[in-house]
């Protein structure tokens, strides 16, 4: 097994970018008279906007860091059991949370016991209080108490839930598992491969190429039935694909050739976007709602492309410190992504709304921008305060 460095700066700086434009474009989505570009294509469409490639950029990313949390565990010398129980209960929290999200999208607030907005933010409250990095000094009973309280926070919400906008009411059910769920599941198999392969770059690759040849099959009708977990394939394929660059540049590291890195990595990325062109026409074009091959090899080339400009900045140059205001979104990532539903659910709450000079063109984008910076400095205190998600 090739071994990493404990840590790349530059995979921390990339997931900081990813964590800022993901804020930026879901909180811009309710803008009027944007450019069509910033947004995501239409569902229909042979294209894709530049929304399009923030979540495939953060499969990639999750990819890239697995090998280093697994090998650092290894390292420790942490056992077989352990880092399987790791994995498997950080899968859980995240397929968990994508289970509340997606049905969180379907809330029925005429047939709901509580409005909409109040359940959307017990439910994240709930994801503070049991997944929070709590301090080794408190302790135990205290610890477990706010844990506790958590679970039966969503284990309420859960009871209380009234879902359904087709006229039909009903209870909580799984769909498509929303952002976090796919991550989580991607995660697992992904993870649990690596694992079981111990890093060898082989059956990894091997594993890379069943998946993409999957969701090919499945964008060709050559495979027409449906495959449970594994879907079409293009979370899997996506994630794989940052775990192999991880490992390419491992083993780069250990035979002292990182000045490859460069034409690799460059050459790979290049590649793959010119790979999305040619197969394009034969398999239903690019589309991010459909999860098309092209789709798949563009924003992968893309990400690898920015991780290949991150090294050199970040790694190589020592530019850390340009990133310094968005370095929260790279340390404390989940607690990032779960600030906007604190904030776009107490607004709806009481019922506030931006000035209409806010929420058009320019000047709504800006908003957008600046709601993103904000939100991440306010991570960056609650980190000060180690107040943060750990998963």
């Amino acid at each position: 097994m090739n071994q990493l460095p404990k840590r790349l700066l530059s995979i921390d700086v990339l997931r900081a970018i990813t964590m800022l434009l993901m804020i930026f474009v879901n909180d811009a989505s309710g803008v009027k008279h944007i450019p069509a570009w910033i947004d995501h294509a239409d569902g229909d469409a042979d294209a894709m906007g530049f929304a399009d490639t923030i979540f495939p950029a953060f499969l990639f990313i999750v990819g890239l860091s697995l090998p280093f949390a697994i090998k650092n565990r290894m390292a420790k010398g942490n056992s077989f059991q352990s880092i399987l129980i790791y994995i498997l209960t950080r899968s859980a929290a995240l397929i968990i949370m994508g289970f509340f999200h997606v049905n969180l999208e379907s809330y029925n607030n005429a047939a709901g016991i509580i409005p909409k907005a109040l359940w959307a933010i017990i439910i994240t409250t709930g994801f503070f209080l049991i997944w929070l990095d709590y301090p080794e000094t408190m302790g135990k009973a205290k610890r477990y108490t706010f844990m506790g309280i958590g679970i039966a926070l969503l284990i309420a919400m859960a009871f209380i839930y009234k879902g359904g906008d087709d006229g039909v009411i009903r209870g909580m059910r799984p769909s498509w598992w929303g952002i976090l769920g796919l991550i989580g599941w991607a995660y697992l198999i992904c993870a649990l491969i690596y694992l079981l392969a111990k890093g060898k770059l082989s059956i990894l690759t091997i594993a890379l190429i069943a998946f993409v040849a999957l969701n090919i099959g499945k964008h060709t009708d050559v495979i027409n039935f449906k495959i449970p977990v594994l879907g079409d394939a293009s979370t899997l394929s996506l994630v794989m694909g940052g775990v192999i660059i991880s490992e390419i540049y491992a083993l780069l590291v250990s035979k002292n050739k990182t000045q490859l890195l460069w034409a690799i990595f460059g050459a790979t990325g290049v590649l793959l976007i010119g790979l999305a062109l040619l197969i394009r026409p034969y398999a239903e074009g690019i589309s991010k709602i459909h999860s098309t091959p092209a789709w798949i090899f563009i924003c992968s080339g893309i990400t690898i492309l920015v991780f290949e400009l991150m090294i050199y900045m970040v790694d190589v140059k020592g530019k850390k410190n340009w990133f310094k205001p968005i370095w929260p979104a790279g340390t404390s990532t989940l607690t990032c992504y779960l600030m906007p539903y604190y904030q776009v659910f107490i607004l709806m709450l009481f019922n506030i709304n931006y000035p209409r000079i806010l929420n058009n063109s320019a000047t709504g984008l800006l908003r957008s921008i600046a709601t993103a910076f904000i939100l991440i400095a306010m991570v960056g205190l609650m980190e000060k305060k180690h107040i943060r998600l750990k998963i």
